[in-house]
């Protein structure tokens, strides 16, 4: 799978080189997640039933929803709008994924988007490797949340505030499994389906790149791959995600499964979300030339998409 990564896009061409990365992991930080992956281990010996089972299933789908719904439709591209309450709510389900807060989740990603595989990329395969796109770039020094990338939701303190406290979602609702079904519970239905659902989200970053079909000519290596779609609830139709970033629906064709988008249909229908934007006509004609992607920042920061009071 191994590739050349794209040339640089001329509109970066006097941009200065970023400086050598000199690896020096937070290696403290990554404590808990390889104590994770050990209890997970040790998960098959508690005596888990099936319904702790269950429950690691439905966590996992709930949860990748909240990912690519809230984190990445809603929260980095603004494909959608919402009430502010509900808002908080996105805010607070997908953090229970324990991917740090919606604002630094949004604004590494809006980066991505603007600077995809070209050398300022914190996590492109084709330039620093699979293992550094799919996990290790999170502990090189990433923690911070560059609030200049999401102004438009910065302004609200109850987001800076959950944002900052990251970990309150995922200990609540840790806490609230184990009150609930104990120990096996805890280990099969939230902690082994946390560590599945991280792996399956950075799959996005490591495969989605390197692996599947490319529709549109972007400037970057996006591809489409049904498989990865299948996994990250639509997610995987990564290439036409690339080509046009603004629309709520990525899977653009009715075989394209994209069940994010369907359960947001749903939620449309009864008023929990509106206005989600779909593909452009343009999307469905003979692509003839390179098209460069819109940039996150172009975004009109207005009331077009900015969520009710």
């Amino acid at each position: 799978m191994a590739q050349q990564p794209p040339p640089i896009p001329e509109k970066f061409a006097n941009r200065p080189l970023p400086g050598p990365r000199t690896r020096s992991y937070q290696w403290l930080g990554t404590i808990p997640l390889v104590l994770a992956h050990v209890v997970c281990l040790g998960a098959l010996w508690t005596g888990a039933t099936w319904q702790d089972w269950a429950v690691c299933v439905f966590l996992y789908f709930a949860r990748m929803f909240a990912v690519t719904g809230a984190y990445h439709r809603y929260f980095s591209h603004r494909t959608f709008k919402t009430s502010r309450w509900f808002q908080f709510v996105l805010a607070f389900w997908a953090q229970t994924s324990s991917q740090r807060g919606a604002l630094w989740w949004a604004a590494h990603h809006r980066d991505h988007h603007k600077f995809s595989d070209t050398p300022w990329d914190v996590h492109s395969p084709v330039r620093k490797g699979f293992w550094y796109s799919h996990i290790g770039w999170i502990y090189d020094y990433n923690e911070d949340t560059n609030y200049n990338r999401v102004r438009d939701l910065s302004k609200y303190p109850e987001l800076v505030w959950l944002n900052k406290y990251w970990l309150v979602p995922p200990v609540a609702l840790g806490l609230l499994v184990y009150a609930t079904m104990g120990l096996s519970g805890l280990l099969v239905g939230f902690l082994l389906s946390t560590v599945i659902l991280w792996h399956g989200t950075f799959t996005i970053n490591s495969l989605a790149h390197v692996w599947g079909s490319r529709r549109y000519e972007t400037t970057d290596t996006s591809r489409n791959n049904f498989w990865l779609a299948l996994i990250t609830m639509g997610e995987g139709w990564h290439n036409n995600h690339h080509h046009h970033m603004m629309s709520t629906r990525q899977g653009f064709y009715w075989w394209e499964i994209d069940m994010t988008y369907y359960i947001l249909k749903a939620m449309s229908w009864v008023g929990l979300v509106w206005d989600l934007r779909p593909p452009p006509a343009s999307v469905y004609a003979p692509q003839e030339k390179v098209v460069q992607a819109s940039e996150p920042e172009m975004l009109p920061v207005d009331a077009e998409v900015q969520p009710a009071a």
